[in-house]
């Protein structure tokens, strides 16, 4: 029960490690606002959750919109009366390089995955001050340290929102609100794993450990982010990438 009384807002809560995060912060006690815009999905992980005796609640969401994070933070402080938590799950891949993409899906890449995070930002924020305090989990990537072929937009918005949580951390600290970003490298999920057969002998030679990471590795990370177990954690990076980034 290391979350008891903590309310945690999770974006992409429906599949992989946002999914995973959301279960395992229910079971160490907090209260979890699940959100994604797969509706069907998200209804069986918050289902799976309270049949464990867990505290959730289903909403649906499209993170880039300014109106329905509005409607989620005040509907979050309606049912349980604060934001301890927000963990920015949601996002999306975009295999293309600079000279491929059109500038319509490097506007998409960058609002959900930057600017979603920016609006969660923006109203949880507020709401952890009255709670006295807060911890805001960006989900970067190792893309948001080393160049990835093949994936400029990608790599782009989880660059800068390794910056952005570095520079809300400055500016928040003092108002006990810690924000750090979480560095994944390569995460098997049921959503992966089928176009990630053609590419495994790249990713294991890439990766130290002689295994891929599980979404529950990285949640792990996340429960103690969010956990007074951090409380001297802020503007950090948790790298959970097997040793990617090690070389």
């Amino acid at each position: 029960m290391r979350l008891q009384g903590k309310v945690a807002i999770f974006t992409g809560a429906a599949n992989g490690m946002g999914a995973a995060e959301a279960k395992l912060f229910a079971k160490e006690g907090a209260k979890v606002v699940a959100t994604d815009l797969n509706e069907a999905k998200l209804n069986e992980i918050v289902a799976e959750i309270t049949a464990n005796g867990g505290e959730a609640v289903a909403l649906k969401q499209n993170v880039t919109s300014e109106e329905e994070w509005e409607t989620i933070v005040a509907r979050t402080v309606e049912l349980y009366g604060k934001v301890d938590v927000l963990v920015n799950n949601a996002g999306v891949a975009s295999p293309k390089t600079m000279a491929d993409m059109e500038m319509d899906e490097w506007n998409k890449v960058m609002d959900i995955n930057l600017n979603g995070c920016v609006l969660g930002m923006k109203y949880c924020i507020p709401e952890m001050k009255k709670a006295g305090g807060g911890s805001v989990i960006n989900i970067s990537s190792i893309g948001g340290i080393v160049g990835m072929a093949g994936s400029s937009p990608y790599t782009a918005a989880k660059g800068a929102l390794r910056a952005l949580s570095k520079s809300a951390a400055v500016e928040y600290g003092k108002d006990r609100i810690r924000v750090n970003s979480v560095h994944p490298g390569i995460i098997v999920t049921p959503m992966t794993a089928p176009s990630m057969a053609s590419a495994m002998p790249y990713y294991e030679a890439h990766t130290q450990l002689p295994y891929m990471g599980e979404p529950e590795d990285v949640a792990y990370g996340v429960v103690f982010l969010a956990s007074d177990e951090s409380r001297f954690m802020t503007g950090a990076e948790l790298v959970i990438d097997g040793g990617w980034t090690a070389l």
